[in-house]
């Protein structure tokens, strides 16, 4: 059972995604207003926040950059706005997806099953994978730079993890959205833009590792190109 945080201020829509979720086997926690929900995720540790942008008393934007100042709970924003640019503000502010209402519940429980897994090694594989000067324990979800631990979302190692696998592989953009988001995303390719440009920001000097592949994908490699 996953322990799931509704920030939203749609009465009926909170209703329905109760009974949807809770007939799944969830526990859902709701809070109609920015600050009750930012109160709610250190009170109750959720394992996954779906947030509405169109808060009454603050923008969802500002939400997730507050929540991300403790926690890496998976954040699964809701909005009216369907603009890139709107998307890619709150994947920058830390929210791992984005979807856009109206919605249907099929589409928001693949992407709330895609939120929650977390990269397990595959069978045979070694627990931490050396690329260079980066470290990826894959046991316990962490990155190393040089020994220094690498503070990543879920969604952040979950990319970092799956390129340290094919490290030396240029990785095309359709293979990492499939492997990593999930079967739905294969057109989201803003997603990757976000996400590289945070990881080489995390990284440190390290991020020179992590290569653009122009109009292909991502590589990471353990040499400056």
């Amino acid at each position: 059972m996953s322990r799931i945080l509704v920030i939203d201020d749609d009465r009926s829509l909170l209703r329905a995604l109760t009974i949807a979720l809770s007939a799944r086997g969830n526990e859902v926690v709701v809070a109609r207003a920015a600050a009750e929900g930012i109160a709610q995720v250190s009170l109750t540790t959720p394992d996954v926040v779906i947030l509405d942008l169109g808060l009454p008393d603050m923008d969802g934007v500002e939400v997730c950059r507050r929540i991300r100042q403790w926690t890496q709970v998976p954040i699964i924003v809701l909005s009216a706005a369907a603009s890139e640019g709107r998307k890619v503000t709150a994947l920058d502010a830390g929210a791992d997806d984005y979807v856009t209402k109206p919605f249907g519940m099929a589409e928001l429980e693949a992407r709330l099953r895609v939120a929650l897994r977390r990269t397990a090694p595959a069978p045979g594989s070694p627990p931490v994978i050396c690329v260079g000067r980066l470290e990826v324990d894959l046991l316990h979800h962490m990155a190393r730079v040089d020994g220094a631990g690498v503070d990543l979302t879920a969604k952040e190692f979950d990319l970092l993890a799956f390129l340290a696998r094919h490290a030396g592989k240029v990785c095309t953009h359709q293979m990492i959205l499939h492997e990593v988001w999930g079967s739905t995303y294969s057109n989201e390719s803003h997603y990757l833009r976000v996400y590289a440009h945070r990881l080489r920001r995390k990284l440190g000097e390290a991020g020179y590792m992590l290569r653009t592949q122009p109009g292909i994908g991502y590589q990471l490699a353990d040499e400056p190109s």
